[in-house]
């Protein structure tokens, strides 16, 4: 029984001082690795810094988001402008040209002076009164000089004497050129008159400027 026992304890020795001594062998290799692999990372990981912020600098540089926002403004093309609002006041205006006249007519069917300007303009956005006297109170005075397309120019009614607000009409003419109107008057309906030369030059009043 002894005798059995004693020499597998001593193989278990032997086996213990072999492994020992095998990994005191390996341990050298084993540091050698370690270094080799650390040092290697070690100038790797700056590489693959660096060239990825390289390569992040080219893809912004080449990027398709760049190349598609420079086609954007390469093809694009300003809106033409919106056709000025005098112009197109003027144009509604002398579409209506032969409209009959007719007493507080607000419509193509018949207008009064007033109504016909109220009409008008509205076509345009531009809210007047139904009132030659309270047409002849909105926007600005303009001397009669500086009349434009789209001005209203302000006339006494059919007495001339009588100085006040009474008959109204849209401005064709520019400045410093002898002021031509387009208007609804109780003679002809709507039609194109002008101011001097006329007796609408006696009936001149002003010119207001809503725009």
């Amino acid at each position: 029984m002894f005798g059995t026992i004693f020499p597998l304890k001593q193989l278990n020795q032997a086996y213990l001082i072999m492994k020992k001594n095998l990994l005191l062998a390996l341990s050298p290799l084993v540091i050698l690795v370690v270094l080799f692999w650390s040092d290697t990372f070690h100038y790797l990981i700056p590489d693959i810094a660096e060239n990825g912020t390289e390569a992040a600098a080219v893809a912004t540089a080449t990027s398709p988001a760049i190349t598609l926002t420079s086609n954007r403004q390469s093809t694009y093309t300003t809106p033409a402008p919106l056709p000025d609002i005098s112009e197109q006041i003027v144009s509604n205006a002398l579409s209506l040209i032969g409209s009959p006249y007719v007493y507080a007519g607000t419509s193509p069917n018949g207008f009064d002076c007033s109504g016909f300007i109220t009409y008008v303009y509205d076509q345009a956005g531009i809210n007047l009164p139904h009132s030659s006297a309270m047409q002849a109170n909105e926007g600005a005075y303009v001397a009669k000089e500086e009349a434009r397309t789209g001005d209203l120019v302000i006339f006494t009614g059919t007495d001339a004497d009588k100085r006040e607000p009474g008959h109204v009409g849209i401005v064709l003419s520019s400045p410093g050129d002898t002021i031509e109107f387009v208007h609804s008057s109780s003679n002809g309906g709507v039609k194109i008159s002008k101011v001097e030369g006329t007796r609408y030059d006696v009936r001149f009043l002003e010119v207001r400027r809503v725009l």
